[in-house]
C-alpha cells in the first residue's frame, strides 16, 4: 500500500493494528507488515517508499507496542532505517535499505557500553591503519545483532564521533548472547581490531551529529514503543476489571480498583502526551532534545509502576504465563533498561538544568 504525506498517522496506526491482528506468530506478522508497505515508510520513492518520516514511523511503533507483538520493529525502524536515511550516502541507503523494508533482512544500532547508556562519548575506538579503520570496543544491550545486515555503531575517531555501519560477522566480532525480559534477541558486541573502509560510516556534517541523531531517533523510537505498550497494558486491564465479578459486582465497580486503573489512565496519558510532544517537535525539525529527555524520564519512571498495578488488579491472572499481560510487562522492564532507567534518565534532567 502507498501512502503519501496526506495520510495521517491515524490511518497507519489502524493499518497497523489491522495487519497484526491476523495473526499471532511473529514471522507472520513481520512479513505482513513488509507486505503492507509499513517497513517502507521513510525510504524516498526512488527505492520504493512512500517518502515519510518519524511520526508515520512512531505510529508503526505505537501500534506494535499496544498489541506487544514480538517483532523487531524498533530495532529495524528506529535504529535502522530512520538514521540510515538521514545521514547515510546514496550508496548505503540503495544498499542496505530495500532488503529491510521488504522484511528480508535486519538494521540495529549499538547505542550502549558497559555501565553507559546511551552514551555520548564512546569508549569504543577506531584508529586509522593501513588504509583503513580499525575498531576495538565493547558494546552491550544489542538487540538482534546476530540477525543484523549491519549494526549501527557509535565509535570515537580522532577529532569526533562516528557512527560505523559494521556487519556482525566480520573478522574481529564476536557476539554473546545476554539475556532480556521479554527474551527478544539481545547481545553484547565485542570488537578487536574489526576493519572498515571510509565508505562504511554515515555521514557526519559535524563534531557529534551523526551520533546525536542516532540517539534522537532511538528515544523517539522508544517512546513511540512505550507508549503503545502502556496503552495496550491499560486496555486489557480494563477488560478484565470490566467483567471479571466479585460479590455479585464488576470488580470495576470496586472504589479502590476505580482508583487504581483510574492511575494507570493517568500514567499511560501522560506518557501519550509526553511522547507525542517530543515525536512532533522531531518531525517538525524543531530542537527536541528536551522534550525527549523529559518524555524518556516520564515513560521510565511511571511506566514500571502502572504495569505492578496490572498485575496486581488481575489477581492470580496476572502472574499466569499464558495470559498475554506479562509480554506488555517484560517489554516495558527491557524498554525501560534500554534508556538507562529513571535514575539515569532523570540525572539527564539534571545536567541539562546545570548546564
Amino acid at each position: 500500500m502507498d501512502f503519501t504525506p496526506d495520510d495521517t498517522q491515524a490511518e497507519i496506526a489502524a493499518l497497523t493494528a489491522r495487519v497484526l491482528g491476523k495473526s499471532a506468530d511473529p514471522g507472520e506478522r513481520w512479513r505482513a507488515l513488509a507486505g503492507a508497505g509499513l517497513l517502507a515508510l521513510a525510504l524516498p520513492a526512488d527505492l520504493g517508499g512512500d517518502g515519510l518520516g518519524v511520526a508515520e514511523v512512531a505510529a508503526v511503533l505505537t501500534e506494535v507496542g499496544r498489541a506487544a507483538a514480538a517483532v523487531p520493529a524498533y530495532a529495524v525502524l528506529a535504529l535502522g532505517v530512520l538514521p540510515v536515511e538521514t545521514l547515510g550516502t546514496p550508496r548505503q541507503r540503495a544498499r542496505l535499505l530495500p532488503p529491510v523494508a521488504a522484511g528480508d533482512e535486519v538494521l540495529t544500532a549499538a547505542l550502549h557500553e558497559p555501565s553507559a547508556p546511551l552514551t555520548t562519548v564512546p569508549g569504543t575506538v577506531g584508529e586509522a591503519a593501513d588504509g583503513v579503520w580499525q575498531l576495538t570496543g565493547v558494546k552491550t544491550g544489542v538487540p538482534c545483532a546476530a540477525d543484523a545486515t549491519r549494526i549501527l555503531t557509535p565509535v570515537a575517531l580522532p577529532g569526533g564521533t562516528a557512527v560505523a555501519l559494521v556487519d556482525p560477522h566480520a573478522d574481529g566480532v564476536e557476539l554473546v548472547r545476554t539475556h532480556s525480559s521479554s527474551g527478544a534477541p539481545e547481545y553484547t558486541v565485542r570488537l578487536a581490531g574489526v576493519r572498515l573502509a571510509d565508505t562504511e560510516f554515515l555521514r557526519d556534517r559535524s563534531p557529534g551529529h551523526a551520533v546525536a541523531t542516532l540517539h534522537r531517533f532511538a528515544l523517539a523510537g522508544a517512546l513511540a514503543l512505550g507508549d503503545g505498550l502502556l496503552a495496550g497494558a491499560l486496555a486489557l486491564t480494563s477488560q478484565h476489571i470490566a467483567q471479571r465479578t466479585q460479590f455479585g459486582r464488576p470488580l470495576a465497580a470496586f472504589q479502590a480498583v476505580a482508583q487504581q486503573i483510574a492511575d494507570v489512565y493517568v500514567a499511560a496519558r501522560t506518557v501519550h502526551l509526553a511522547a507525542t510532544s517530543a515525536g512532533w517537535r522531531l518531525a517538525a525539525g524543531l530542537d527536541a532534545d528536551t522534550e525527549l529527555d523529559v518524555a524518556a524520564y516520564w515513560l521510565t519512571d511511571q511506566a514500571p509502576a502502572a504495569l505492578a498495578t496490572c498485575h496486581h488488579l488481575h489477581g492470580g491472572l496476572g502472574v499466569d504465563r499464558e495470559y498475554p499481560l506479562h509480554r506488555y510487562s517484560a517489554a516495558v522492564t527491557d524498554l525501560g533498561r534500554a534508556l538507562g532507567g529513571a535514575a539515569h534518565r532523570l540525572g539527564r534532567l539534571g545536567e541539562r538544568v546545570a548546564g
